[in-house]
């Protein structure tokens, strides 16, 4: 009994290039880079900043933990 075999729906066509990326593969970089660039800011040079004291605290602990 011969076996069948599987052929593709769609043949692709020569030089055309079907690229889609999830909408993650974007975020997920640049949450990280927002990320970073908050990490090497400096909270107590923000001297017009008006932030919840408990965000600047945190985010002070974090630059702490990440400089020792």
């Amino acid at each position: 009994m011969p076996a069948l075999t599987h052929t593709r729906p769609h043949p692709a066509t020569p030089g055309s290039v079907d690229i889609r990326l999830p909408w993650w593969a974007l975020a997920l970089p640049a949450l990280a880079f927002v990320a970073l660039l908050i990490l090497i800011l400096n909270p107590a040079d923000a001297h017009a900043a008006t932030g919840d004291p408990a965000v600047t605290h945190l985010f002070e602990r974090v630059q702490q933990l990440v400089t020792r």
